[in-house]
């Protein structure tokens, strides 16, 4: 078959109840960019889904013809992996309703949600899927690498919650995935990306939060840095797991309530949110405000809706990206000092390191319950490399894996949703030993010709 005559995919466009998207049509460069400027590919087509009769379709279509699959959900992925060149992108983004059951707490959820369509919905009843940080995430591949946020030390990540998913399969198959229904496959696809099909609807468990909640930003200078960073690397571990407190390395954005003068210098800025009563949560952080002066502090009530949203500026669509990323065993002083040193040569003031504290309720879940593996480490780093002229790519590209081959003897494992390209030793370093063999077995039963394979792979 010539696929460039463009017969088939005329046939396989009359065929969906969505919309396909060629390349001589004027949304096509639209429908082609997703988050990472970085990630410049060109499909032979872009189809968007209704539903999953017109997933099933383009499954059973790029199969059939030997065409390149990529999965559009959000397009969030730093990889770029939502987009290909020359094949087909299975686009979900007109698949976006989300429906809340008040009385059981349980969340239906297509395949297409952004994490601003699952807030708002859950929001409306007074509850919260625990899920990411940035609003227009894809809910999808936010929850099938493990999906942490806010409220994920309470509440666990987000694959803590589903509790079932309908997937379409390499041969075309519809199947509902549980602890009931073919329970490997529900394994896996909890922490094991995109490689074993489409998921095109999820059903969470919900818990009850908000509207407001506590939180808040508090900035310390750089020059207490080293010293804020070990107080922060004991303080937040004798937390509750009600209260989530991440740290930024990075230049400071022009925050309201901190001076001018230390607009566009670098800072330490701690994020926090606490899921209880606002007295209690000021008495929590009394230490984060009291050390050692900071630049400025904005702390109380706030919408968890628009607290949700805090992030998204900083991650806005249009910049490059390149990431690197660790799970750490700690923050050593060896580590805190490379950082300081990298951070004060970054490449681009859009760079920072974001610094994530797990531990909580996701880590006394047995690390064999899903492929999600590292569950015990107390905290993540993720190096975010993002500028904006093409003609940086290579010094800011080369700047982050030297930093992150400096920082490798104080890491164990990583986190699969940060991963940029990588080569598949590197992928392998997401899972445990037995992990990564069971996730291969069962590649090898639902994709054995590893259709999808564009993702974060695991080869049958």
């Amino acid at each position: 078959m010539d696929i460039s005559t463009g017969t088939d995919l005329m046939q396989l466009a009359s065929s969906l109840e969505g919309d396909l998207i060629t390349p001589n049509q004027g949304n096509y460069d639209e429908a082609r960019t997703i988050w990472n400027d970085m990630i410049d590919r060109k499909p032979l087509g872009i189809a968007r889904c209704a539903g999953t009769g017109d997933v099933v379709r383009v499954v059973n279509f790029a199969r059939d013809n030997k065409l390149l699959l990529a999965i559009k959900g959000g397009g969030h992925n730093v990889a770029g992996n939502a987009m290909c060149d020359g094949g087909i992108v299975l686009d979900l983004s007109n698949m976006r309703s989300v429906t809340v059951d008040p009385s059981s707490k349980n969340v239906h959820v297509a395949g297409g949600c952004l994490l601003s369509d699952l807030d708002q919905a859950t929001q409306e009843y007074g509850l919260v899927v625990p899920g990411g940080i940035v609003s227009h995430t894809g809910v999808a591949g936010l929850t099938l690498g493990g999906g942490f946020g806010w409220t994920s030390r309470k509440f666990g990540f987000s694959i803590d919650n589903l509790i079932s998913a309908e997937v379409v399969t390499a041969d075309g198959s519809v199947l509902t995935v549980s602890q009931k229904e073919n329970d490997d496959l529900f394994w896996a696809i909890r922490g094991g990306g995109g490689n074993f099909g489409v998921v095109t609807s999820f059903k969470f468990k919900a818990y009850e939060a908000g509207p407001e909640v506590y939180s808040g930003i508090v900035v310390h200078p750089w020059e207490n840095a080293k010293k804020y960073i070990q107080f922060h690397r004991e303080f937040v571990r004798t937390l509750p797991d009600e209260i989530t407190l991440f740290m930024v390395l990075r230049q400071a954005p022009p925050f309201p309530f901190v001076s001018e003068n230390a607009h566009g210098k670098l800072a330490v800025i701690v994020p926090f949110m606490y899921l209880g009563n606002p007295e209690k949560g000021e008495e929590l952080i009394r230490p984060l405000r009291e050390f050692s002066g900071t630049l400025g502090e904005s702390v109380g009530m706030n919408s968890f809706l628009e607290w949700q949203t805090g992030f998204d500026e900083l991650n806005g669509h249009g910049a490059r990206n390149y990431w690197k990323s660790h799970h750490l065993t700690g923050l050593a002083d060896g580590l805190i000092d490379a950082l300081i040193e990298a951070a004060e040569n970054f490449p681009s003031p859009l760079c920072d390191f974001f610094i994530a504290h797990w531990e909580g309720a996701p880590s006394r879940i047995d690390e064999n319950a899903t492929a999600y593996a590292h569950r015990k480490v107390p905290f993540g780093i993720n190096m975010h490399t993002r500028w904006m002229d093409p003609a940086d790519d290579e010094k800011c590209v080369a700047w982050v894996r030297k930093v992150h081959e400096n920082t490798l003897p104080f890491a164990k494992g990583v986190y699969v949703n940060f991963l940029s390209q990588e080569e598949e030793s590197r992928v392998k370093d997401a899972y445990s030993e037995e992990g990564w063999s069971k996730l291969v077995r069962i590649k090898s039963k639902y994709d054995p010709a590893n259709f999808f394979r564009m993702n974060q792979n695991i080869r049958p």
